[in-house]
């Protein structure tokens, strides 16, 4: 796969990650917030899906930093959730 197909297939998920984002009202941000995180587990599937086409050793290295920081950040997110849910509980 050309590098120019896999900057493009970046874009897209950019902007498409940007749109879904962006029509979330902010009343709805925390109980949704789950969700959404679940659906940016999307990016964990687009950088392995990189990875594997990825020719030169250089290219493989930063997808696997990919697949590392989308994992993270996929982690962080259903963290930063519970935690916030955990607040709306009765003690």
């Amino acid at each position: 796969m050309s590098p120019l197909v896999l900057v493009v297939i970046f874009i897209i998920a950019t902007w498409a990650g940007y749109k879904v984002i962006n029509e979330v009202p902010t009343l709805l941000h925390t109980p949704l917030m789950s969700g959404m995180n679940a659906l940016s587990g999307v990016t964990i599937l687009g950088s392995l899906v990189a990875t594997a086409f990825a020719v030169t050793s250089g290219s493989k290295l930063l997808g696997f930093l990919a697949v590392v920081l989308a994992t993270i950040n996929l982690c962080g997110g259903f963290l930063v959730t519970d935690r916030m849910l955990k607040m709306f509980k009765t003690k």
